[in-house]
């Protein structure tokens, strides 16, 4: 008899901790996401969760555990992983001095992007900042710089998407813009993305995760989620932040 297909994972958290001196920043995380998937992780400051994006976006490294993400391990195959993953935070890493355009070829170069030109023009435009293109990236208002900042993290077609609050700063056109882009290329990617918006978070996600001192409160896919429930167990970790 046939066995059914495996689902390939775009995650694979094993015991994963993090401390920095006497703080547990992670504690023993373990969670496994599907390829395709999109992950709201929410918690209170001081959670873990900066952290846990940084050492599965091979930013930061474990103290214990271990992380692999599309089946490369974060600390063995990092080099290789960087090619495989986009990162959005409140740190856009553009540079301030050249062009929107200018930015998205210096990152082109990197990733050795076949048809680069098409590949920006397409991205400027989803962003709606073409009419910008040749305007240095210190001109623009924050929302513009985080939109630049996705254009920059898709620019390579990234197995795994990471967003550490990408809706923070944004305008309402701006979430507008966002919220398009990421329906556009759902089905492309795999989301992890750190949010304070429940209502947002759960909007988007496919499976949530609530954490804690470091802590797995809850891992769950959606259709398994009551959202009283849920709702009621992030307001009791909201007291347990750490400072």
């Amino acid at each position: 008899m046939a066995q059914p297909p495996t689902t390939q994972l775009a995650l694979e958290v094993r015991d994963l901790s993090r401390t920095f001196g006497v703080r547990k920043a992670l504690d023993k995380v373990n969670f496994e996401l599907p390829q395709g998937a999109f992950l709201s992780i929410f918690g209170p400051n001081g959670a873990g969760k900066t952290t846990m994006l940084k050492v599965l976006s091979t930013l930061t490294g474990a103290s214990k555990g271990s992380a692999k993400v599309v089946g490369l391990d974060v600390v063995q195959d990092a080099v290789e992983l960087r090619n495989r993953i986009g990162f959005i935070s409140h740190n856009p890493l553009l540079y301030p001095d050249l062009t929107a355009q200018e930015n998205l070829e210096f990152f082109a170069d990197l990733y050795c992007i076949d048809e680069a030109p098409d590949r920006i023009h397409e991205l400027l435009t989803a962003v709606e900042l073409d009419h910008r293109r040749l305007d240095a990236v210190r001109t623009f208002s924050r929302g513009m710089i985080q939109r630049l900042s996705i254009a920059r993290s898709l620019l390579h077609k990234p197995d795994v998407i990471f967003l550490d609050e990408p809706y923070s700063g944004l305008d309402p056109h701006a979430m507008d813009i966002l919220d398009s882009l990421i329906a556009q290329v759902r089905d492309q990617h795999t989301f992890v993305m750190i949010s304070h918006d429940l209502t947002k978070g759960l909007e988007l996600c496919s499976h949530a995760l609530i954490l804690a001192k470091g802590k797995v409160v809850l891992f769950a896919e959606k259709e398994a989620i009551d959202p009283d429930v849920f709702s009621a167990t992030y307001r009791q970790t909201v007291g347990m932040g750490v400072s």
